[in-house]
């Protein structure tokens, strides 16, 4: 496969999952932002998580929610804004039009039609859960259509390995804005408004119910902590990320006949997620670990482009 379209397909599925993950990433903020004192809703914490804090006060002089949640939901200015992303996953989809099922584009341009009459004007608070919920929605059927109508050969994976690598980014930052960011003091560590945001945490990944069905409803932040980051069953914690993302570089590496760098970073860190014990990483620092994680993601990803030559 040429390495451009390698990229295209690896570049689409990762801006439709992040497209998800940022509206994921708003709810987060809105369901926490409701268990805290008025006035205090800390927006700057998800600006950083996202990344786009600096963007952000490119843009505005001040610091609101309403525009905190435009810019990360809808403002083009913002790369990694749910529109930019929608359109950019689209623009790539456009690049490897020919290497996709007939099923998959349409998903894909029915989810940047839909969004675009959404997002049109500034969302209202109150329509804004129905919002995020659509966005998740379109995206989702994106991927069930790939899923259902692709081929298991080199294409697959490469879309695979994109989902993933943005997926476990995603589930780390929305960890950190929680026990880093989130959490108003020290003191609260432990009471029932900690708890709660825990909670709302697991909402925002889609996690409650399966924690729930784990742990029998029982909300520990160090179990919460330990089923988003160690627990290989559930689809958006980082141990089941780097399961995926491992075996598809994997079949890459047995169809290719060589390995990449990507290979042994990547079994690395599915390696540490595989004997690492939660107590050691909540005793180190929650942040730390989730630091280093998004970190070593990062170079997974630069290694998978330059091993595939993304860019040739």
């Amino acid at each position: 496969m040429l390495g451009k379209t390698a990229n295209g397909l690896y570049w689409m599925f990762r801006y439709i999952e992040r497209a998800e993950n940022m509206a994921r990433l708003i709810d987060a903020g809105q369901r926490v932002s409701l268990t805290r004192s008025k006035g205090a809703d800390d927006w700057d914490g998800i600006l950083q998580s996202a990344g786009v804090q600096e963007a952000y006060f490119e843009v505005y002089d001040k610091l609101t929610a309403d525009n905190a949640i435009d810019f990360l939901l809808r403002d083009r200015r913002n790369p990694s804004s749910v529109v930019s992303c929608i359109d950019s996953g689209r623009q790539n989809a456009r690049m490897v039009r020919t290497a996709l099922t007939r099923e998959t584009w349409e998903a894909t341009n029915e989810c940047w039609i839909d969004t675009r009459a959404l997002l049109g004007a500034k969302v209202k608070p109150a329509d804004l859960p129905k919002a995020i919920d659509v966005i998740k929605h379109r995206t989702a059927l994106i991927r069930g259509a790939f899923h259902g109508s692709m081929l298991r050969n080199e294409i697959y994976n490469f879309a695979h390995i994109g989902t993933f690598i943005e997926r476990a980014d995603n589930t780390s930052r929305i960890l950190d804005v929680k026990y880093y960011v989130l959490l108003p003091s020290v003191h609260h560590v432990g009471t029932s408004l900690d708890n709660l945001q825990w909670e709302s945490i697991l909402r925002s990944v889609s996690a409650h119910r399966a924690y729930g069905w784990v742990h029998n409803g029982e909300y520990k932040p160090s179990q919460i902590a330990e089923f988003l980051i160690l627990d290989v069953q559930l689809p958006r914690s980082l141990a089941y990320c780097y399961e995926k993302i491992v075996l598809n570089l994997d079949y890459l590496a047995a169809d290719y006949g060589a390995r990449v760098q990507a290979h042994e970073t990547a079994h690395a860190i599915r390696n540490t997620l595989r004997t690492q014990k939660i107590k050691t990483i909540m005793d180190n620092g929650l942040h730390e670990f989730l630091e280093d994680f998004v970190s070593r993601n990062n170079i997974v990803s630069q290694q998978i482009s330059e091993g595939y030559r993304f860019y040739v």
